[in-house]
């Protein structure tokens, strides 16, 4: 029998938890809710799909944030799955002073999607979602989308992935049949 890893019996401070999460790497996204001089953008990795049937995903913001109100008056948002290469984005958009507006759009050479929210052409993917259920979770908000049109990955793209605190990237696994 083998003896219990170290562990602790007392509920995680918050320094702890954000350790224990960065254990687990997640996607490097761009959320978009508007289109030229009325864009705003935040970098995000809590991106999760949902279900098939509806075409289902979830986005979770700070519930007093700047992006929540802006989503629930547009009806919607964009998810935009970044690439390696767009690490200086990820970065740029993750500050509290982030561009905004048409420096925003121009910065990310966006489109206006379907649904009127702006995309990233040269994202590895993106998904328009059409605002459908929101959630109460504590000091964030979860937001349910419905998919209205997307893209899927480019050839050879690799997504940009955060794990511990920064940036990384999946090892090229083409062709090993991993």
């Amino acid at each position: 029998m083998t003896s219990k890893a170290d562990t602790t019996q007392a509920p995680p401070d918050a320094a702890d938890f954000r350790a224990t999460m960065g254990c687990f790497p997640t996607g490097v996204t761009l959320l978009t809710c508007g289109r030229d001089d009325d864009l705003t953008v935040m970098t995000l990795n809590s991106l999760t799909s949902v279900s098939l049937d509806p075409l289902l995903v979830l986005v979770s913001v700070k519930a007093d944030g700047r992006m929540r109100p802006r989503i629930r008056a547009h009806g919607g948002y964009a998810v935009n799955v970044l690439g390696t290469a767009q690490r200086d984005l990820a970065r740029r958009f993750c500050l509290p002073d982030r561009p905004e507006g048409a420096p925003a759009a121009r910065l990310l050479g966006a489109v206006t999607g379907i649904s009127g929210h702006a995309v990233v052409p040269s994202a590895a993917a993106w998904l328009e979602c059409a605002l459908h259920r929101e959630f109460e979770a504590g000091d964030h908000a979860l937001l349910v989308g419905r998919g209205l049109a997307g893209s899927g990955a480019a050839p050879g793209g690799r997504p940009l992935v955060f794990h511990h605190g920064g940036y990384t990237a999946l090892p090229d696994t083409r062709g090993t049949g991993a």
